[in-house]
């Protein structure tokens, strides 16, 4: 189905952007994989191209351009060409914007030239291993000692984890307060700031995902975003964008899902023909087709709602929910159509299969988008509490 929301400086960035992932991205991928992260120069390649932080100011190393669209055309760009496992989105628009939005002037001016040229790399440390998407259980801890802060505790599952120098970490600041939490930007070299195991994961074999340990980290005032008893408001204003970009990640993963697994239906063979020729695979294929025109359409109106600035957190869930289910649909339908090949590593299909399988979980599970949809319907049972 014709997309609509792309001009043709939209077109002509996609161009580039192929480029660079055919190139710089895609060819790595199975070294990658097998020494458990990207390079870092891969990050200094991106930020060459002005592909990090495009939403900051050029006085930031940034371009000033805050259309989501051109984000949108990185992460298609890379699902289809490049590396599950390059989280330069995670860097550059999740994290990044932290420091933009709620940092002060002297903050802006430190962290984010260096971020933007891909010489420093961003992490956000929010999962802990007994609270999982519940900020409210946050256990990690920031004292107030007058000219600093001190942390203790610990996070896991944690993006980025080896390769990060700035990681914005969320701290309860308030024991008396559920939501009082602060985030703290922890520099690589502090003292008492220590990275646990890679750990090892059933698929995005070449994203470095790690524990991370604090033990009387001393974190300068100057290093605290925004009012450290705010955190929990700070972090709810941008869900709305992470649950965006990861529903345009999700579509463009079964977007080439289906493209991979439809060329191969047209030549494997079976009772002498075409897999794809028999009814249950045009049925099924057919059924798939439609449902991803259908929600392409639903997260492309999505950014055209983020970028006027009306794209609300419960249709952000909406789109979160839906796309990563629709991904788990059709890896899964991939891997069925290929048959015992679907099960090897060395078929696409199959990473894609288990690089997927974390889409209904991360960001917020498939549960959790569910709650914050029916509590939009009036559907809090809090209230009787």
């Amino acid at each position: 189905m014709q997309r609509l929301i792309f001009d043709a400086e939209h077109e002509s960035f996609r161009e580039s952007a192929r480029r660079f992932y055919q190139r710089e991205v895609g060819p790595h991928g199975e070294r990658w994989r097998e020494q458990g992260c990207v390079d870092r120069d891969v990050f200094r390649k991106a930020g060459e191209q002005g592909y990090l932080l495009m939403w900051a100011d050029e006085q930031y190393g940034g371009a000033g351009v805050d259309d989501f669209r051109y984000e949108q055309i990185l992460i298609e760009e890379n699902a289809r060409h490049g590396d599950s496992g390059f989280f330069g989105t995670l860097h550059s628009r999740l994290v990044a914007p932290y420091v933009g939005r709620i940092g002060n002037e002297e903050q802006r001016q430190r962290f984010l030239p260096g971020a933007a040229r891909g010489e420093k790399i961003f992490a956000i440390a929010m999962t802990e291993p007994q609270t999982g998407s519940d900020l409210a259980g946050i256990r990690t801890r920031a004292e107030d000692r007058g000219d600093h802060w001190v942390l203790n505790g610990a996070k896991t599952y944690i993006s980025n984890g080896q390769l990060a120098d700035y990681v914005v970490v969320v701290a309860r600041t308030d024991p008396e307060r559920s939501h009082g939490l602060g985030l703290f930007i922890v520099e690589r070299d502090m003292p008492g700031f220590e990275r646990g195991r890679k750990l090892r994961k059933m698929g995005l074999h070449s994203q470095d995902t790690s524990e991370l340990f604090f033990d009387n980290v001393k974190v300068p005032k100057a290093n605290v975003l925004g009012e450290p008893g705010q955190g929990f408001r700070y972090l709810t204003r941008h869900l709305a964008e992470e649950r965006l970009i990861g529903a345009c990640g999700y579509m463009a993963s079964a977007q080439v899902a289906f493209d991979i697994t439809l060329d191969y239906v047209k030549e494997r063979k079976a009772f002498g023909r075409a897999i794809g020729t028999f009814q249950d695979s045009r049925f099924r294929l057919a059924a798939l087709r439609a449902q991803l025109d259908a929600l392409q359409t639903f997260v492309d109106q999505c950014v055209l709602q983020h970028n006027a600035g009306t794209l609300t957190v419960e249709t952000a869930a909406s789109a979160k929910l839906l796309t990563s289910e629709l991904q788990g649909r059709v890896v899964d339908e991939g891997v069925q159509f290929h048959g015992g090949a679907g099960y090897m590593e060395e078929y696409r299909i199959c990473r894609m299969y288990t690089d997927a399988r974390i889409s209904r979980i991360y960001a917020g599970s498939s549960e959790i988008m569910k709650e914050i949809i029916g509590r939009s319907l009036g559907l809090d049972d809090r209230a009787k509490a």
